[in-house]
């Protein structure tokens, strides 16, 4: 039977989706006693809380030989308390209709809770929150289980060339680097119990933990909620930031395999998160291959020549350089064409950027899409949670706008020339001829 507390929070959960978010809400910012950073945005829209605490815990920071222990750490905190099985955690949170998930990218890992806020539901779930984050037993038995489930689904992405293709990528691009390194079948055999217990210890502090909070409390109750959740947490010191990225040599990677179809990723690291040129390589890119039908790449390869159902180019910044990539899946027999056409594409690109009609079309487009990234409390704090990990300006959604309305064709050129340069673009192929 599902309980009260739970049908109300479905309830309001499809409320939530039609609840608009106006753009450039009040954040809020202080340090907690703990040493923990706290971001909060009050909003009582709906009898919700939404609450993030992240850590500088992400798969980067994978000692050498045993990758997967970030994740491994992240996806069993709630396996198991003191006195709560991993049964009775998820048995207590349907009692209390709240959810709890873990998240965990290259750069940090963490938890996330959304409860009602009303008293006993809310209190209920935060200390629930605060026992998972601070005193997670790690049962070797319930390990045991998740290794031999990694170990499957790793032994079977291997026979995929999607798969292959986007490893061997990340490992060309980040040679020698935590940001490069993927988990295989050794690394996780390699993983025991304590290595989870130190991981969790060294990278789960105060000192190292940033709360976001958006809901349906006032200031003094988040000051009181971040402190709860932390409190109990090790002190700690703040950690170093992973080894610096050096860029690859370009190179051409060609991987054998069976598949009729051939999956090409080209790219480099190329964006740090702070990095002033993000707005200029962000509206570049959606002309590049970023914009979906309107983008250069899928008009090019797609559209005219009929090379591939999709192509696509991104850029991830991260804390360190994160990757810019452009990807697509062809014939095996065309491979060679398609990625010719994806070169000249890039090189006309770098060499003379946007027309002024394709800036203003990515201008609008992306300024259009900023209400549809926060039209809801979860979106909303996936935004928070980032502009409180990477320390972004608190007034980053109010300014997103104006920087993207302000960005130039050269400044887009110009970005372009110092983080996308063909001596450092290495191409993976896989099922290639």
């Amino acid at each position: 039977m599902m309980s009260i507390a739970m049908k109300k929070l479905f309830a309001l959960l499809l409320l939530c989706v039609s609840a608009a978010v106006q753009a450039g809400p009040q954040i809020q910012h202080w340090t907690a006693l703990s040493g923990a950073r706290v971001y909060f945005i009050e909003s009582h829209a709906l009898p919700i809380l939404d609450v993030q605490v992240d850590f500088l815990a992400g798969s980067v920071y994978d000692p050498p030989g045993k990758s997967g222990l970030a994740g491994l750490t992240n996806g069993l905190l709630d396996s198991g308390l003191k006195d709560m099985d991993e049964e009775k955690i998820a048995g207590r949170l349907v009692d209390l209709g709240a959810q709890l998930a873990g998240s965990l990218d290259s750069d940090r890992a963490g938890l996330r809770l959304r409860t009602l806020s009303s008293a006993t539901e809310r209190n209920g779930a935060l200390d629930l929150m605060a026992a998972v984050l601070a005193g997670p037993t790690y049962p070797a038995a319930v390990l045991e289980r998740e290794k031999a489930r990694h170990i499957a689904a790793i032994q079977e992405a291997d026979t995929r060339p999607d798969s292959i293709a986007a490893k061997r990528f990340a490992a060309e691009i980040y040679p020698g680097h935590g940001y490069g390194l993927r988990s295989t079948v050794d690394s996780i055999s390699a993983i025991g119990r304590d290595d989870l217990v130190v991981f969790h210890a060294r990278h789960y502090s105060a000192a190292n933990a940033v709360v976001s909070l958006i809901g349906d409390i006032s200031r003094t109750e988040a000051e009181a909620i971040a402190q709860r959740l932390t409190a109990a947490l090790p002190a700690g010191e703040k950690l170093a930031p992973p080894p610096a990225v050096s860029l690859p040599e370009a190179k051409l990677v060609r991987v054998a395999h069976p598949a009729s179809q051939s999956h090409i990723h080209v790219g480099m690291p190329a964006l740090r998160r702070d990095d002033p040129d993000y707005y200029a390589l962000l509206v570049g890119n959606y002309t590049l291959g970023g914009g979906g039908f309107v983008s250069r790449l899928m008009q090019e390869v797609r559209e005219k020549r009929g090379y591939a159902y999709s192509v696509y180019s991104y850029l991830a910044p991260r804390r360190l350089e994160g990757p810019f990539e452009i990807g697509l899946q062809t014939k095996r027999a065309q491979a060679g064409e398609a990625l010719k056409v994806v070169n000249e594409v890039l090189a006309k690109f770098l060499a003379e950027g946007p027309t002024a009609q394709e800036l203003k079309a990515a201008k609008q487009n992306l300024v259009d899409g900023l209400a549809l990234r926060l039209d809801s409390n979860a979106k909303l704090l996936s935004n928070l949670a980032a502009i409180a990990f990477y320390q972004l300006p608190l007034s980053y959604l109010d300014d997103y706008p104006a920087k993207v309305n302000a960005v130039t064709r050269e400044q887009v050129t110009a970005a372009f020339a110092r983080h996308v340069k063909p001596e450092h673009l290495v191409t993976v192929v896989v099922a290639a001829d």
